[in-house]
């Protein structure tokens, strides 16, 4: 796979020791950096027993205590905020279908990581600034939009912000414009591709070369119905709004598995019901530590989701971990 193909190929095909190296000086700063600003987790630590100087590295991680969604509703809506409210320049909030509604904090630096590893999941993709993208996630306080937005700005792309809905006017607007990029949920893909075959518009007469899709499940089936629909080739990308939004892994050209930000987001499996670290390979629930986040940093988040981590190279030359879907 050529240069073109990375978006920072220094970091993208990064040595894994010197991977784990880099995470664990951004490890040691984010716990220090949270149990000196945020209260409510330094209470965590302390009624665990841990000091910021007991975490030397990634293998001190499982000694830190998990926070969940529970801890960040109880903490709502600014008991989590590690950064002065100054420093903050944007929120985002999750849609809050299961219980309050949980708050991101972003600081200018927050911006800037998450919209690099959405450019990435975009040129990981196929995707270039030669691309018009055409991105039908909500705006809003939905991160997905905003997100792969900027990430589309990063890489030199021409986003068209359509946000959902309005189905036939966006369909014009593909087709006017060209766009060669669809992000979106998969339903809502496969939607789009049922009206447009209602419209008489056939896959021809589009220019839809990809699509990024995410925020909701997708199975094989769906998958092989959208890529037939619209004519494309289909990746997946995983986020929370509460670790950042899109961008935190996803699928390259291969479809071998969701390429992590392993620079910015630490991975572990843990079995739900011990809360014991597994072993390389096994499948378990996905936990999360965000590395380098400001604004609402969060170690060993426990993200509910069940996967597989693989840490071999993937054929396209990227050496960060991969999460099955």
């Amino acid at each position: 796979m050529s240069e073109k193909h990375y978006y920072q190929p220094e970091i993208e095909t990064m040595p894994e020791e010197q991977i784990r190296a880099l995470q664990s000086e951004k490890l040691v700063k984010a716990v220090q950096h949270v149990y000196a600003d945020v209260p409510y987790y330094r209470d965590l630590m302390d009624k665990a027993g841990v000091k910021p100087e007991d975490i030397h590295g990634v293998e001190d991680l499982h000694k830190l205590p998990f926070l969940s969604k529970a801890d960040l509703r109880e903490t709502y809506p600014y008991g989590m905020l590690a950064r002065p409210l100054s420093d903050c320049v944007r929120i985002q909030s999750t849609s809050g279908t299961t219980g309050k509604r949980v708050i991101a904090y972003y600081t200018q630096n927050d911006i800037d990581m998450w919209e690099e590893c959405c450019a990435r999941a975009i040129v990981a993709a196929g995707g270039s600034k030669e691309d018009v993208v055409h991105i039908s996630y909500g705006y809003g306080l939905f991160t997905g939009g905003a997100g792969l937005n900027g990430g589309s700005h990063k890489v030199g792309c021409l986003p068209l912000p359509m946000s959902s809905g309005s189905t036939d006017r966006q369909i014009q607007f593909m087709m006017d414009l060209k766009s060669t990029i669809l992000c979106c949920t998969p339903s809502y893909a496969m939607y789009m591709s049922e009206v447009a075959h209602d419209m008489g518009i056939s896959n021809d007469e589009l220019n839809l070369r990809i699509g990024l899709f995410g925020s909701e499940g997708c199975t094989p089936e769906l998958r092989q119905s959208i890529e037939r629909g619209f004519g494309l080739f289909s990746t997946d990308n995983y986020g929370m709004s509460e670790l950042m939004g899109p961008g935190v892994s996803g699928e390259c050209e291969k479809r071998d598995g969701l390429h992590f930000a392993e620079d910015h987001f630490l991975p572990e499996i843990i079995n739900s019901e011990t809360g014991e670290v597994l072993e390389r390979g096994e499948t378990g629930e996905l936990v999360i530590t965000t590395l380098t986040k400001q604004g609402i940093p969060l170690l060993r988040y426990r993200t509910k989701d069940i996967t597989r981590i693989n840490y071999e190279p993937c054929a396209c030359g990227r050496t960060h971990a991969r999460m099955d879907k």
